[in-house]
């Protein structure tokens, strides 16, 4: 019964597409070939878009309010041609199709980025269990039923920003209070997709948002990308166990792969006999940014950057955040077709997930040495306030 029930709601959703289709005027493809009319929809009651944000210099950043995901960004490489450096969907009927199609590709994700150990948090006093959708563990949110998958609401929208709103209702996932919190997405002048969260709460709980985009800024994700170049100012970085919780060590990176101090192409430092990343078969780890420092997070200095010498495509990465997730698609290579027909193989992209260190609400609240500086919570009265900014150039 559960895979009948999946097969009519994917038929649904792809019928009311077909719909939109069918009665809506031919759209000009984006930059990236994305066809918005495939993005129209309506889910659960809830309508479903493709917003277009561009500037001048030929940035273009495609979003749709399903889970507040970036869809596509496309930049111009070192001969000025557009790419698309993120991975994606090119359809809202696969971005829904939570059985088939699983993915985070993109999305603002809440209520809480990254794991919990035993999806179980305590909140004045009180014992909360989460949705558990890692194993015993709770993985940004509850998954499926997280943010990630949520209709968000369009609170304004012009040409270079779009402001997405969601509210979370007390229990939702099992978490506490009712949590209103907006995503806004701006494409600047400079060729930046600055993102800023933003969050308030009826009752204490914790909270962490991120984007989840996955860069591959070769311009061909049918290869691998461990020849891109990778920086990341940290000179520590958090051990996990093999179910990818954190084991409350503080370890410095050097004389480990973990050692990105220096930009350097990922294939030079990923070394599979090396514990952590055989446990993840590949980087899923939270380093501990430099740019945190005395409670404050200094989100004008580069946080980290990846870089590609066959576009000449180069990021940075800037947040007020303490720690960094870098995943390097490790769970990829599932034979799924994604954007344009292309099956994404393993080790395609690499992510840079902003946030508080993974597991805070355990080992914040255990006291653990190292953890003070990533408070995840977030009481009545109080703002939460999270910036992550990528920002594109060119290196010829």
């Amino acid at each position: 019964m559960k895979t009948m029930k999946n097969v009519f709601l994917f038929a649904g959703i792809a019928l009311t597409a077909l719909i939109y289709c069918t009665e809506s005027k031919a759209t000009t493809p984006t930059k990236s070939g994305l066809n918005p009319i495939a993005f129209e929809s309506t889910i659960k009651g809830k309508k479903t878009h493709l917003f277009i944000l561009k500037n001048k210099r030929g940035m273009e950043v495609c979003l749709t309010n399903y889970g507040g995901r970036v869809v596509s960004l496309s930049v111009p490489d070192k001969n000025g041609k557009p790419t698309d450096v993120v991975l994606g969907y090119d359809n809202i009927s696969q971005y829904a199709d939570t059985a088939r199609t699983p993915s985070d590709y993109g999305s603002s994700v809440g209520r809480y980025a990254n794991r919990i150990k035993n999806a179980t948090i305590n909140v004045e006093g009180k014992t909360y269990k989460l949705r558990a959708n890692d194993m015993v563990n709770c993985l940004h949110g509850g998954g499926n039923t997280g943010w990630l998958n949520k209709i968000y609401d369009v609170k304004s929208k012009n040409d270079s920003s779009v402001v997405f709103a969601i509210t979370a209702k007390d229990g939702e996932n099992g978490f506490p209070g009712t949590v209103k919190a907006t995503a806004t997405y701006t494409v600047k002048s400079n060729n930046t997709l600055d993102i800023v969260f933003q969050a308030t709460t009826d009752k204490e709980t914790v909270i962490n948002m991120t984007n989840h985009s996955y860069f591959n800024l070769n311009g061909d994700p049918s290869k691998e990308g461990f020849n891109q170049v990778m920086y990341v100012n940290a000179d520590k970085f958090t051990p996990s166990d093999r179910f990818y919780i954190p084991t409350g060590e503080i370890k410095d990176v050097a004389g480990t792969p973990m050692d990105f101090r220096e930009a350097t192409a990922i294939a030079n430092k990923y070394d599979p006999s090396y514990d952590q990343i055989k446990n993840a078969t590949g980087y899923d780890h939270n380093w501990c940014l430099n740019t945190f420092k005395n409670g404050k997070g200094d989100d004008n200095t580069v946080a980290a950057s990846l870089y590609s010498p066959k576009t000449g495509i180069f990021m940075e990465v800037f947040t007020n955040e303490p720690g960094i997730q870098v995943y390097t698609g490790n769970f990829q290579g599932t034979g799924i077709s994604c954007k344009h027909g292309i099956k994404y193989p393993k080790h395609v992209s690499v992510c840079f997930e902003s946030q508080k260190y993974p597991d805070s609400p355990t080992k914040f609240a255990a006291k653990t040495k190292g953890w003070e500086i990533s408070n995840p919570y977030l009481k009545p009265g109080e703002k939460y306030y999270s910036h992550l900014a990528y920002k594109f150039s060119v290196k010829k």
